[in-house]
């Protein structure tokens, strides 16, 4: 998914989207390299397919496919018979060359997946939280997840398998404690001193966290890119930093991404929960303009229009739980009466999921109209206990909306990944930026 915007995201492509032949784009043609090396699988690439599909030239692909392998990201595959002359070496993505850890944070579970370089989990921790604990305990399970699933992991994460991604990409290679990987930088002093300022007991505990040999320890692991943390909105990405969590006000102004960045000692990517499922789905194979819906502990939504996530000017775009589609109706938890998440949280307490997925449809329905997507597409754990009456339910409020409005009716789908979308998403936020499209 190119082009997501966001820190991190690769300077400006070639004609086409491909790639250009200047030293100060080195790590940009790198990345286009590594994509078509991962989309490629075991079947592999060779260098002459490269040099025609992303513009470059011949000489250039041989330098960059050369410090691949130097650097272990990249071996070769064989060779494929060509249609004339010797036939061509292949070459293929290292998979277990690197890793990332993606986390969800949700209300009352933390969920951590390890993935390799071409996005597969290859490890999985869950354990139950309380985001209202405190930043003290709330961390700590965090560390604990976090540590848990790279141990997990098994030898990937080994000193053995250290890639060099400074020599293949022109970055610094993350110090313990440190934040060289793009959109990992700690948040501005003035943003530091917001939050200094701030009343709540996550505020206050900022600088003792940091301070304390808990959150000073030694690094995950060379091989490991970063950490990609996704929890409930709204909050700003661009700089790590947390508002007014709905339900959680407490946490407004704490600076997540900077704690954890000192405390697991690798970079830190923080977003929307939305937000990084829908890039991950997007990183997956999903197309075209879509709307992730979760459903879980609250509701929200993450947006992908043309190719490309909406985040907003302010990163706040999403929180489509917070329409109000019944005026004077049950308080929600955000200040408003008769949101669409009261609503249908209100009704999945009552036992009525039909009615829940009514309501969800008639807020799919208020952004089918107003931003003409091509899918809608459903997720989180309560989706996950009843996923056809969400598609049925949902589905036949979007086929009323078309027949009135004379347009062909938005298919409806259960999202990819389901209950591990959006951890796994964390993760993308994290290779994105590696392979050239929008992440952290």
């Amino acid at each position: 998914m190119r082009g997501a915007g966001g820190p991190g995201t690769p300077g400006p492509a070639g004609p086409g989207g491909g790639g250009v032949n200047l030293l100060a784009l080195r790590s940009h043609n790198a990345a286009l390299v590594l994509d078509l090396l991962r989309a490629a699988g075991d079947e592999g690439i060779s260098r002459l397919e490269l040099a025609e599909r992303t513009g470059l030239t011949p000489q250039a692909v041989s330098k960059i496919t050369a410090r691949l392998r130097e650097d272990g990201l990249a071996a070769e595959a064989g060779r494929r018979a060509s249609t004339g002359g010797k036939p061509r070496t292949v070459l293929r993505l290292v998979p277990e060359a690197g890793h990332a850890v993606g986390v969800h944070l949700d209300r009352d579970e933390v969920r951590a997946v390890l993935v390799d370089l071409r996005g597969a989990v290859v490890g999985e921790r869950r354990a139950a939280l309380d985001l209202g604990a405190g930043a003290e305990a709330v961390l700590g399970a965090v560390r604990e997840t976090v540590t848990g699933v790279t141990a997990a992991g098994g030898g990937g994460l080994s000193r053995s398998g250290e890639v060099r991604l400074g020599g293949a990409f022109g970055l610094g290679a993350a110090e313990p404690g440190g934040a060289a990987w793009p959109g990992a930088a700690g948040v501005d002093e003035a943003s530091r001193q917001g939050a200094a300022e701030g009343d709540g007991s996550s505020r206050q505990g900022t600088a003792r966290l940091i301070g304390t040999s808990r959150w000073q320890s030694a690094p995950l692991g060379p091989a490991l890119l970063g950490v990609g943390v996704a929890l409930p909105g709204p909050l700003d990405h661009a700089r790590g930093v947390l508002h007014r969590v709905t339900g959680f006000p407490e946490w407004d102004g704490f600076p997540l991404r900077e704690v954890l960045a000192e405390g697991l000692g690798v970079p830190v990517v923080v977003d929307k929960d939305t937000n990084a499922a829908a890039l991950g789905l997007a990183a997956g194979g999903q197309g075209g303009s879509f709307a992730y819906l979760h459903l879980g502990t609250g509701l929200g939504a993450g947006l992908v229009i043309g190719g490309s996530l909406h985040r907003g000017a302010r990163t706040g775009a999403g929180e489509f739980g917070h329409q109000v589609i019944q005026l004077d109706g049950p308080p929600c938890t955000c200040g408003n009466r008769g949101c669409v998440e009261a609503l249908c949280l209100g009704a999945v307490e009552r036992g009525d999921l039909r009615e829940a997925a009514r309501v969800l449809g008639a807020g799919a329905a208020n952004l089918v109209g107003l931003l003409d997507i091509d899918v809608v597409l459903l997720g989180g754990r309560t989706v996950a206990v009843a996923p056809e009456t969400f598609t049925d339910g949902v589905g036949a409020v979007l086929e009323a909306w078309a027949r009135r409005t004379g347009q062909d009716a938005v298919p409806v789908r259960v999202a990819a990944g389901r209950g591990g979308a959006v951890a796994v998403g964390a993760a993308e936020l994290v290779l994105g930026p590696v392979f050239g499209r929008g992440g952290g």
